[in-house]
């Protein structure tokens, strides 16, 4: 027995000694890991329910070792740069050991507090902190007072708890560090590099050109469930993080009461022959749509939004032969000649094209945290009818939030390209069009009589322009060009519904083909319009060919997609059914560029820039063209459409 524990002892400081200065960092981790991980099992325990419901407790527990590892290594960063950079001995190697210890000390503390913090959280939120945690923190008298109220025996966990992060914590880690074996400077910087990139892998926790981010640990529609993977601290740093993209308009493009605000959004709505009659002061856009095409059993819906796809690569609007199934395809259907994007990035088409949420200077709210879940979408109504909804995309679900974002929004499913077996191709972006249309036939024949909605997402349309050869003509003597990769993203589109036409599913689903924005958007004027300018129609069922010819925009589609499926919702979307828009009303589009907004009514455009009085013009010959100023009312309905967005993402008042 003495022998083996003699052996043991030796093993130990051999180990110890072997491992240097990144003893006491490996022993942190562990450590914290594990204390991570039973305030995870706790939680799951605490809601077993729900877990099991979703299949979830594996999957919850693998992800949130995942999401501790990058919490741990941003944790890590700053000590071990000090550690390792700094020499052993001398008042330097004292000041080193005394920060690294104080610093996971700290950390330590807050991990405890935030995890205790979590289950009165949960019960009162039913989501772990993030958002509203931190502003809750701007009111400390009022935080506190509650907090004294309500959660007294919290409040003595959490006591107990962090004196002893503090008294035994606080001695661990001495024990460590002063247990660790010592290398000369020297070796401390040559192996510093190694354990850095340790460091940045397990904080990026990726491998890929795309860094992990909240959206990973979201794998069901159960956003607490969902939540339970990650760890409070990484949640509200993150939501802290992101509090640089959510910009108050108000102080950039000018300032409007919010009442205005509100009424001038709610007049701008009232261009039908029947007054729109809203329903309710807390949300104020919220009124009820009823189809001009009402039906027995409503049209199933398929979104299919084509990646960086502008009209400059459209003959029929103008641009080179590029997309001829498209221009095939959108001759047999309802075509938008003027229709455009809101924003120049796709999470800016998934917003206006799944939410109807138009355009702001913060970020997508597919990426902010108030819109993570309770927040409207087209998802939510049709799965409210009993509609199976799913989201199809060849690349990572992950990506741009996308997966949180649909999952807490009404969206049933999410396959991404983990969810391919066998896939024909793989670019970088993920797998090719063919296999993502490929997947979504399946998955639309097999749901047989249970109406669905998917929206499915291309990605081959994407730098650095790779698809499978032999599919089409190419042009020039390099395969991976942007006209090739144009011209297969088409093709590609081409077969899918060639294959859709002749399917069950075809005679009862509306099909929308619409770009998310176009591939680069540039130009001289403050905001380059014929670059927003993209590619969209609507087929199948009993859809017959017209053209419609006003300008559009990408928020106008999902109340006239409702329309035309005979879908009679409650929603708070201000875009247009364009089905039954007068012909004396001129058509309208909103976009956001960079810093600057525009607001166009026929051809009469606005464009309001930071810290400065708008601007007016005329859209003539694919250009803005200075005109003299509009009325105060066009002007006024302008910036109410521009400061919109943010009053109601602000106060959650868009669900």
């Amino acid at each position: 027995m003495r022998k083996s524990k003699k052996k043991n002892k030796a093993k130990h400081a051999r180990v110890k000694k072997i491992l240097g200065p990144v003893w006491p960092f490996l022993n942190y981790y562990l450590i914290a890991a594990c204390v991570l991980a039973v305030f995870r099992l706790f939680f799951v325990l605490w809601q077993w329910d729900r877990v099991t419901s979703v299949d979830g407790f594996l999957r919850v527990m693998l992800t949130g070792l995942r999401m501790d590892t990058i919490l741990l290594s941003e944790v890590l960063a700053i000590p071990v740069l000090v550690y390792f950079l700094l020499p052993s001995r001398g008042a330097l190697g004292r000041f080193r050991e005394g920060f690294s210890q104080d610093w996971l000390l700290g950390a330590s503390l807050l991990i405890v507090f935030m995890e205790v913090a979590t289950a009165p959280y949960i019960a009162q939120y039913d989501t772990r902190p993030s958002r509203v945690f931190i502003e809750y923190l701007i009111y400390p008298k009022e935080v506190f007072s509650t907090l004294w109220a309500a959660y007294k025996f919290e409040l003595f966990i959490a006591a107990v708890l962090m004196a002893v992060v503090v008294a035994y914590g606080g001695r661990v880690l001495k024990t460590l560090h002063t247990g660790a074996a010592r290398w000369s400077w020297s070796k401390q910087v040559l192996i510093f590099p190694v354990v850095a990139s340790v460091l940045f892998i397990g904080a990026r926790s990726s491998l890929g050109h795309r860094a992990a981010n909240p959206s990973i640990a979201a794998f069901s529609s159960d956003h607490l469930v969902n939540d339970l993977a990650l760890n409070s601290t990484y949640n509200v740093l993150f939501a802290l993080y992101g509090l640089k993209d959510e910009e108050d308009s108000s102080e950039m493009y000018g300032r409007m009461d919010e009442q205005a605000v509100i009424q001038t959004v709610r007049d701008s709505m009232q261009v039908f022959p029947e007054p729109i009659a809203f329903s309710s002061e807390q949300i104020p856009t919220l009124h009820r749509q009823t189809p001009t095409r009402p039906r027995e059993k409503p049209y199933n819906l398929v979104i299919v939004l084509e990646e960086s796809l502008g009209a400059q690569y459209n003959k029929a609007l103008g641009g080179e032969d590029l997309t001829p199934e498209i221009t095939k395809w959108g001759e047999k259907g309802l075509w938008f000649s003027q229709m455009y994007a809101t924003g120049t990035r796709s999470i800016r088409g998934i917003e206006a094209i799944t939410t109807g949420f138009p355009p702001s200077p913060s970020r997508s709210v597919v990426k902010l945290s108030k819109s993570q879940n309770n927040f409207y979408s087209i998802a939510r109504t049709l799965k409210n009818a009993g509609y199976s909804t799913e989201f199809l995309y060849g690349g990572e679900g992950h990506f741009d939030n996308m997966r949180g974002f649909f999952l807490g929004n009404g969206f049933d499913t999410v396959v991404d390209q983990n969810d391919y077996e066998h896939p024909m191709f793989i670019a970088t972006w993920g797998v090719s069009d063919e296999d993502l249309f490929q997947m979504a036939h399946k998955r639309f024949m097999a749901h047989g009589d249970t109406p669905f909605f998917a929206l499915v997402f291309t990605s081959s349309f994407h730098s650095p322009f790779e698809y499978p050869a032999g599919r089409i003509q190419s042009i020039g003597d390099t395969a991976y060009t942007e006209k090739n990769a144009v011209q297969y993203a088409d093709y590609a589109l081409g077969q899918f519904l060639t294959q859709a036409e002749q399917s069950p599913y075809w005679a009862n689903t509306i099909f929308l083909v619409v770009a998310d924005h176009d591939s680069r958007v540039f130009g001289e004027t403050l905001v380059p319009v014929k670059h927003f300018h993209i590619p969209a129609f609507i087929l199948g069922g009993d859809i017959e060919a017209a053209v419609y010819s006003k300008p559009a925009s990408q928020i106008d589609l999902p109340p006239t997609l409702f329309s035309l499926m005979g879908i009679e919702a409650e929603h708070p979307m201000i875009g247009r059914d364009l089905t039954r828009l007068p012909e004396e009303v001129p058509g309208r589009a909103l976009f956001q560029y960079e810093k600057y907004f525009a607001y166009m009514e026929g051809e009469q455009v606005a464009v309001f820039q930071p810290k400065m009085p708008p601007q007016s013009f005329l859209y003539q010959d694919k250009t803005l063209v200075p005109s003299p100023d509009f009325s105060e009312d066009f002007l006024k309905k302008g910036l109410a459409h521009v400061l919109w967005p943010n009053v109601m993402y602000r106060d959650q008042r868009y669900r």
